[in-house]
Protein backbone atom coordinates (compact mmCIF):
# COMPACT_ATOMS: atom_id res chain seq x y z
CA UNK A 1 0.00 0.00 0.00
CA UNK A 2 3.15 2.56 0.72
CA UNK A 3 4.33 1.80 -2.69
CA UNK A 4 0.54 3.00 -3.94
CA UNK A 5 0.57 6.00 -1.87
CA UNK A 6 3.77 7.22 -2.93
CA UNK A 7 3.15 6.41 -7.23
CA UNK A 8 -0.18 8.39 -6.63
CA UNK A 9 1.67 11.28 -4.91
CA UNK A 10 4.07 11.54 -7.15
CA UNK A 11 1.68 11.67 -9.95
CA UNK A 12 0.22 14.99 -8.97
CA UNK A 13 3.09 16.86 -10.34
CA UNK A 14 2.43 16.57 -13.52
CA UNK A 15 -1.40 16.54 -12.88
CA UNK A 16 -0.80 19.84 -11.37
CA UNK A 17 1.38 20.86 -13.82
CA UNK A 18 -0.71 20.30 -16.50
CA UNK A 19 -3.89 21.74 -14.97
CA UNK A 20 -1.81 25.11 -14.68
CA UNK A 21 -0.27 25.51 -17.60
CA UNK A 22 -3.38 24.87 -19.82
CA UNK A 23 -5.07 27.52 -17.37
CA UNK A 24 -2.07 29.91 -17.94
CA UNK A 25 -1.92 29.32 -21.68
CA UNK A 26 -5.68 30.15 -21.79
CA UNK A 27 -4.93 33.21 -19.88
CA UNK A 28 -2.25 34.35 -22.47
CA UNK A 29 -5.12 34.63 -25.37
CA UNK A 30 -8.08 36.28 -22.83
CA UNK A 31 -9.25 39.44 -23.60
CA UNK A 32 -9.95 42.35 -20.61
CA UNK A 33 -6.58 41.00 -18.58
CA UNK A 34 -5.59 43.31 -14.84
CA UNK A 35 -3.79 46.06 -17.15
CA UNK A 36 -6.88 46.69 -19.19
CA UNK A 37 -8.80 46.40 -16.75
CA UNK A 38 -6.95 49.47 -14.65
CA UNK A 39 -7.01 50.94 -18.17
CA UNK A 40 -11.01 50.69 -18.59
CA UNK A 41 -11.43 52.30 -14.59
CA UNK A 42 -9.12 55.61 -15.56
CA UNK A 43 -10.80 55.96 -19.05
CA UNK A 44 -14.13 56.04 -17.29
CA UNK A 45 -13.71 57.73 -14.12
CA UNK A 46 -11.43 60.72 -14.64
CA UNK A 47 -8.59 62.17 -12.62
CA UNK A 48 -10.01 61.31 -9.74
CA UNK A 49 -9.89 57.72 -10.44
CA UNK A 50 -6.41 58.31 -11.27
CA UNK A 51 -5.74 59.76 -8.46
CA UNK A 52 -7.24 56.69 -6.35
CA UNK A 53 -5.14 54.28 -8.28
CA UNK A 54 -1.62 56.23 -8.12
CA UNK A 55 -1.82 56.65 -3.96
CA UNK A 56 -2.26 54.04 -1.71
CA UNK A 57 -2.02 50.39 -1.89
CA UNK A 58 -0.15 49.05 -4.27
CA UNK A 59 1.58 52.66 -5.87
CA UNK A 60 -0.57 50.87 -9.21
CA UNK A 61 0.52 53.75 -11.77
CA UNK A 62 3.99 54.43 -10.38
CA UNK A 63 3.26 58.41 -10.19
CA UNK A 64 3.61 59.41 -14.03
CA UNK A 65 0.11 59.38 -15.24
CA UNK A 66 -0.57 62.02 -17.92
CA UNK A 67 -3.43 61.66 -20.05
CA UNK A 68 -1.96 63.89 -22.97
CA UNK A 69 1.11 61.76 -23.53
CA UNK A 70 1.84 61.12 -27.17
CA UNK A 71 2.71 57.14 -28.29
CA UNK A 72 0.88 54.87 -29.48
CA UNK A 73 -0.29 52.18 -27.28
CA UNK A 74 -3.58 51.82 -28.41
CA UNK A 75 -3.21 48.38 -30.59
CA UNK A 76 -1.51 47.06 -27.35
CA UNK A 77 -4.31 47.67 -25.18
CA UNK A 78 -8.12 47.87 -25.67
CA UNK A 79 -8.76 51.52 -24.61
CA UNK A 80 -5.40 53.22 -23.98
CA UNK A 81 -5.17 55.92 -26.93
CA UNK A 82 -4.53 58.93 -25.81
CA UNK A 83 -2.83 57.92 -22.56
CA UNK A 84 1.16 58.26 -22.01
CA UNK A 85 3.36 55.21 -22.38
CA UNK A 86 5.07 55.32 -19.25
CA UNK A 87 1.93 54.70 -17.61
CA UNK A 88 0.96 52.18 -19.22
CA UNK A 89 4.77 50.96 -18.95
CA UNK A 90 4.21 51.30 -14.79
CA UNK A 91 1.12 49.03 -15.10
CA UNK A 92 2.87 46.38 -17.23
CA UNK A 93 5.70 46.40 -14.20
CA UNK A 94 2.87 46.37 -11.45
CA UNK A 95 1.48 43.44 -12.77
CA UNK A 96 4.34 41.82 -13.98
CA UNK A 97 3.86 41.44 -17.76
CA UNK A 98 7.16 43.46 -18.63
CA UNK A 99 8.53 40.14 -18.45
CA UNK A 100 8.17 37.30 -21.10
CA UNK A 101 5.45 34.31 -20.95
CA UNK A 102 7.87 31.49 -20.25
CA UNK A 103 9.89 33.76 -17.58
CA UNK A 104 6.07 34.82 -15.61
CA UNK A 105 5.48 30.78 -15.81
CA UNK A 106 8.23 29.93 -14.53
CA UNK A 107 8.54 31.88 -11.36
CA UNK A 108 5.01 31.30 -10.59
CA UNK A 109 5.75 27.57 -10.53
CA UNK A 110 8.44 28.44 -8.30
CA UNK A 111 6.29 30.39 -5.98
CA UNK A 112 3.89 27.41 -6.16
CA UNK A 113 6.07 24.96 -5.05
CA UNK A 114 7.10 26.78 -1.39
CA UNK A 115 2.89 27.53 -1.85
CA UNK A 116 3.92 31.55 -1.88
CA UNK A 117 0.96 32.58 -3.80
CA UNK A 118 2.09 36.05 -4.16
CA UNK A 119 -0.46 39.50 -3.42
CA UNK A 120 -3.81 40.23 -5.32
CA UNK A 121 -3.58 42.55 -8.10
CA UNK A 122 -6.76 44.74 -6.62
CA UNK A 123 -6.96 44.54 -2.95
CA UNK A 124 -3.27 44.95 -1.56
CA UNK A 125 -2.96 41.74 0.26
CA UNK A 126 -1.86 37.98 0.49
CA UNK A 127 -3.76 36.02 -1.52
CA UNK A 128 -3.52 32.81 0.96
CA UNK A 129 -4.88 35.41 3.68
CA UNK A 130 -7.88 36.59 1.59
CA UNK A 131 -8.53 32.74 1.29
CA UNK A 132 -8.72 31.90 4.86
CA UNK A 133 -10.41 35.35 5.02
CA UNK A 134 -12.87 33.83 3.47
CA UNK A 135 -13.00 30.13 4.43
CA UNK A 136 -15.37 29.97 7.44
CA UNK A 137 -18.24 30.84 5.26
CA UNK A 138 -17.37 27.88 2.71
CA UNK A 139 -16.71 26.02 5.67
CA UNK A 140 -19.48 26.60 7.03
CA UNK A 141 -21.39 25.60 4.32
CA UNK A 142 -19.99 22.74 2.77
CA UNK A 143 -19.75 20.85 6.10
CA UNK A 144 -23.30 20.88 7.36
CA UNK A 145 -24.35 20.25 3.84
CA UNK A 146 -22.38 17.26 3.80
CA UNK A 147 -23.54 16.35 7.17
CA UNK A 148 -27.14 17.13 6.59
CA UNK A 149 -27.61 15.53 3.29
CA UNK A 150 -25.99 12.08 4.10
CA UNK A 151 -28.00 12.39 7.44
CA UNK A 152 -30.96 12.16 5.24
CA UNK A 153 -30.29 10.43 2.42
CA UNK A 154 -29.16 7.19 3.85
CA UNK A 155 -31.94 6.57 6.47
CA UNK A 156 -34.57 7.64 3.79
CA UNK A 157 -32.56 5.16 0.99
CA UNK A 158 -32.35 2.21 3.26
CA UNK A 159 -35.91 2.67 4.48
CA UNK A 160 -36.86 3.06 0.11
CA UNK A 161 -34.74 -0.35 -0.30
CA UNK A 162 -37.01 -2.18 2.36
CA UNK A 163 -39.94 -0.52 1.07
CA UNK A 164 -39.15 -0.66 -2.54
CA UNK A 165 -42.37 -0.63 -5.29
CA UNK A 166 -44.23 0.74 -2.20
CA UNK A 167 -46.60 3.55 -1.58
CA UNK A 168 -43.76 4.60 0.53
CA UNK A 169 -41.29 4.42 -2.28
CA UNK A 170 -43.16 6.05 -5.20
CA UNK A 171 -43.90 9.19 -3.36
CA UNK A 172 -40.47 9.98 -1.67
CA UNK A 173 -38.85 8.89 -5.40
CA UNK A 174 -41.40 11.31 -6.89
CA UNK A 175 -40.28 14.32 -4.14
CA UNK A 176 -36.91 13.84 -4.22
CA UNK A 177 -37.16 13.90 -8.17
CA UNK A 178 -38.98 17.21 -7.53
CA UNK A 179 -36.26 18.68 -4.82
CA UNK A 180 -33.48 17.95 -7.24
CA UNK A 181 -34.95 19.42 -10.04
CA UNK A 182 -35.66 22.59 -8.64
CA UNK A 183 -32.96 25.07 -8.47
CA UNK A 184 -31.44 25.59 -5.27
CA UNK A 185 -31.08 29.67 -6.17
CA UNK A 186 -34.65 29.85 -7.14
CA UNK A 187 -35.77 28.14 -3.94
CA UNK A 188 -33.25 30.25 -2.12
CA UNK A 189 -35.11 33.46 -3.73
CA UNK A 190 -38.41 31.86 -2.17
CA UNK A 191 -37.46 31.58 1.17
CA UNK A 192 -36.14 35.07 1.15
CA UNK A 193 -39.30 36.23 0.31
CA UNK A 194 -41.25 34.01 2.54
CA UNK A 195 -39.22 33.90 5.62
CA UNK A 196 -36.36 36.99 5.45
CA UNK A 197 -38.40 39.83 5.14
CA UNK A 198 -39.80 39.99 1.84
CA UNK A 199 -43.65 39.87 1.29
CA UNK A 200 -44.17 37.97 4.14
CA UNK A 201 -42.33 36.92 7.35
CA UNK A 202 -39.33 38.25 8.76
CA UNK A 203 -37.83 35.66 10.96
CA UNK A 204 -34.15 35.39 9.62
CA UNK A 205 -31.19 37.36 9.08
CA UNK A 206 -29.95 37.93 5.17
CA UNK A 207 -26.15 38.97 5.86
CA UNK A 208 -23.27 37.25 7.39
CA UNK A 209 -22.79 33.99 9.72
CA UNK A 210 -23.11 36.21 12.52
CA UNK A 211 -24.94 39.21 14.07
CA UNK A 212 -23.11 42.62 14.75
CA UNK A 213 -23.29 41.69 18.36
CA UNK A 214 -21.67 38.51 18.42
CA UNK A 215 -18.82 39.01 20.69
CA UNK A 216 -21.24 40.48 23.20
CA UNK A 217 -23.42 37.38 23.70
CA UNK A 218 -22.72 34.14 25.70
CA UNK A 219 -20.97 31.11 23.88
CA UNK A 220 -24.64 29.30 23.77
CA UNK A 221 -26.30 32.31 22.06
CA UNK A 222 -23.57 32.41 19.75
CA UNK A 223 -24.24 29.22 18.62
CA UNK A 224 -27.82 29.90 18.26
CA UNK A 225 -27.27 33.15 16.22
CA UNK A 226 -24.74 31.05 13.98
CA UNK A 227 -27.30 28.54 13.04
CA UNK A 228 -30.01 31.15 12.98
CA UNK A 229 -28.13 33.19 9.95
CA UNK A 230 -27.42 29.86 8.39
CA UNK A 231 -30.40 28.12 8.53
CA UNK A 232 -32.03 29.41 5.00
CA UNK A 233 -28.65 29.13 2.86
CA UNK A 234 -28.53 25.36 3.85
CA UNK A 235 -32.47 24.83 3.12
CA UNK A 236 -31.89 25.97 -0.17
CA UNK A 237 -28.83 23.90 -0.63
CA UNK A 238 -30.22 20.87 0.92
CA UNK A 239 -33.49 20.75 -1.01
CA UNK A 240 -31.25 19.00 -4.37
CA UNK A 241 -28.34 17.79 -2.38
CA UNK A 242 -29.72 14.51 -1.02
CA UNK A 243 -31.30 13.01 -3.75
CA UNK A 244 -28.61 11.31 -6.10
CA UNK A 245 -26.81 10.10 -2.02
CA UNK A 246 -31.13 8.63 -1.38
CA UNK A 247 -31.08 7.15 -5.03
CA UNK A 248 -27.29 5.51 -4.62
CA UNK A 249 -27.77 4.10 -1.27
CA UNK A 250 -31.41 2.52 -2.36
CA UNK A 251 -29.92 0.68 -5.33
CA UNK A 252 -26.72 -0.07 -3.05
CA UNK A 253 -28.86 -1.79 -0.36
CA UNK A 254 -31.22 -3.11 -3.52
CA UNK A 255 -28.40 -5.22 -5.09
CA UNK A 256 -26.78 -6.58 -1.96
CA UNK A 257 -30.71 -7.81 -0.41
CA UNK A 258 -31.05 -9.57 -3.77
CA UNK A 259 -27.97 -11.43 -3.23
CA UNK A 260 -27.36 -15.22 -2.22
CA UNK A 261 -26.02 -14.59 1.23
CA UNK A 262 -29.07 -13.27 2.40
CA UNK A 263 -30.82 -15.51 1.22
CA UNK A 264 -28.90 -18.29 3.45
CA UNK A 265 -29.22 -15.44 6.37
CA UNK A 266 -32.65 -15.35 6.29
CA UNK A 267 -32.88 -19.20 5.94
CA UNK A 268 -30.45 -19.59 9.04
CA UNK A 269 -33.26 -17.97 11.01
CA UNK A 270 -32.25 -14.19 11.60
CA UNK A 271 -35.02 -11.33 11.64
CA UNK A 272 -34.43 -9.25 8.84
CA UNK A 273 -33.04 -6.48 11.09
CA UNK A 274 -30.53 -8.84 11.59
CA UNK A 275 -30.14 -9.54 8.16
CA UNK A 276 -29.65 -5.87 7.05
CA UNK A 277 -27.64 -3.97 9.42
CA UNK A 278 -25.69 -7.05 10.50
CA UNK A 279 -24.51 -8.45 6.91
CA UNK A 280 -26.32 -6.22 4.28
CA UNK A 281 -25.17 -2.77 5.60
CA UNK A 282 -21.36 -2.86 5.29
CA UNK A 283 -21.70 -4.25 1.86
CA UNK A 284 -23.82 -1.82 0.62
CA UNK A 285 -22.20 1.49 1.97
CA UNK A 286 -18.77 0.72 1.10
CA UNK A 287 -19.95 2.62 -1.75
CA UNK A 288 -21.26 5.88 0.14
CA UNK A 289 -18.84 5.62 2.83
CA UNK A 290 -16.14 5.81 -0.08
CA UNK A 291 -17.45 8.43 -1.35
CA UNK A 292 -18.13 10.78 1.69
CA UNK A 293 -14.74 12.68 1.15
CA UNK A 294 -15.07 13.69 -2.47
CA UNK A 295 -19.22 14.55 -1.33
CA UNK A 296 -17.55 16.77 1.40
CA UNK A 297 -14.83 18.62 -1.27
CA UNK A 298 -17.85 19.04 -4.01
CA UNK A 299 -19.83 20.77 -1.57
CA UNK A 300 -17.19 22.95 0.04
CA UNK A 301 -15.87 24.36 -3.47
CA UNK A 302 -18.87 24.11 -5.91
CA UNK A 303 -22.21 25.64 -6.21
CA UNK A 304 -22.48 28.03 -3.12
CA UNK A 305 -21.97 30.90 -5.61
CA UNK A 306 -25.11 32.33 -5.78
CA UNK A 307 -26.64 31.16 -2.53
CA UNK A 308 -23.98 33.51 -0.99
CA UNK A 309 -25.00 36.37 -3.59
CA UNK A 310 -28.51 36.11 -2.25
CA UNK A 311 -27.42 35.93 1.33
CA UNK A 312 -25.32 37.87 1.01
CA UNK A 313 -22.39 35.39 2.40
CA UNK A 314 -18.66 36.62 1.35
CA UNK A 315 -17.47 32.82 0.38
CA UNK A 316 -14.76 31.53 -2.11
CA UNK A 317 -17.20 30.96 -4.49
CA UNK A 318 -18.10 34.45 -4.52
CA UNK A 319 -14.07 35.68 -4.01
CA UNK A 320 -13.41 33.47 -7.35
CA UNK A 321 -15.78 34.62 -9.31
CA UNK A 322 -15.20 38.25 -8.48
CA UNK A 323 -11.02 37.24 -9.37
CA UNK A 324 -12.01 35.96 -12.88
CA UNK A 325 -14.52 39.04 -13.55
CA UNK A 326 -11.81 42.04 -12.31
CA UNK A 327 -8.71 39.62 -13.97
CA UNK A 328 -7.11 39.12 -10.96
CA UNK A 329 -4.90 36.45 -12.02
CA UNK A 330 -2.86 35.38 -8.44
CA UNK A 331 -5.97 34.92 -6.50
CA UNK A 332 -7.66 32.94 -9.78
CA UNK A 333 -4.64 31.02 -10.14
CA UNK A 334 -4.28 30.04 -6.42
CA UNK A 335 -7.59 29.19 -6.00
CA UNK A 336 -7.43 26.85 -8.63
CA UNK A 337 -3.78 25.04 -7.85
CA UNK A 338 -5.21 24.66 -4.03
CA UNK A 339 -8.81 23.44 -4.59
CA UNK A 340 -6.83 20.93 -8.03
CA UNK A 341 -4.43 19.81 -5.10
CA UNK A 342 -6.84 19.24 -2.36
CA UNK A 343 -8.79 17.29 -4.71
CA UNK A 344 -6.01 15.01 -5.98
CA UNK A 345 -5.77 14.61 -2.05
CA UNK A 346 -9.33 13.76 -1.55
CA UNK A 347 -9.34 11.31 -4.71
CA UNK A 348 -6.61 9.18 -3.03
CA UNK A 349 -8.18 9.01 0.29
CA UNK A 350 -11.61 8.40 -1.62
CA UNK A 351 -9.37 5.08 -2.76
CA UNK A 352 -7.65 4.75 0.61
CA UNK A 353 -11.37 4.72 2.15
CA UNK A 354 -12.26 1.66 0.28
CA UNK A 355 -9.66 -0.59 1.49
CA UNK A 356 -10.86 0.68 5.21
CA UNK A 357 -14.61 -0.29 4.88
CA UNK A 358 -13.62 -3.80 2.90
CA UNK A 359 -9.90 -4.99 3.44
CA UNK A 360 -10.50 -7.48 0.32
CA UNK A 361 -9.64 -4.35 -1.83
CA UNK A 362 -6.25 -4.07 -2.82
CA UNK A 363 -4.72 -1.68 -5.03
CA UNK A 364 -1.16 -1.81 -4.87
CA UNK A 365 -1.98 -5.82 -5.73
CA UNK A 366 -4.70 -4.78 -8.71
CA UNK A 367 -1.81 -2.30 -9.93
CA UNK A 368 0.83 -4.95 -10.04
CA UNK A 369 -1.06 -7.45 -11.63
Amino acid sequence: MGAYILRRLLLMIPTLFGIIAVAFAVVQFAPGGPVEQVIARVTGQADGAMDRLSGGGGDMAGGSQSFDGGGDVGGKYRGAQGLDPEFIADLERQFGFDKPWYERFAGMLWDYVRFDFGESYFRDVKVIDLIIEKMPVSVSLGLWLTLISYAISIPLGIRKAVKDGTTFDTWTSAIVIVGYAIPGFLFAVLLVVLFAGGSFLDLFPLRGLTSDNWDQLSWPMKIVDYFWHLTLPLTAMVLSAFATTTLLTKNSFLDEIRKQYVTTARAKGLTERQVLYGHVFRNAMLIIVAGFPGAFISAFFTGSLLIEQIFSLDGLGLLGYESILNRDYPVVFANLFIFSLIGLLVSLISDLTYTWVDPRIDFERRDVA
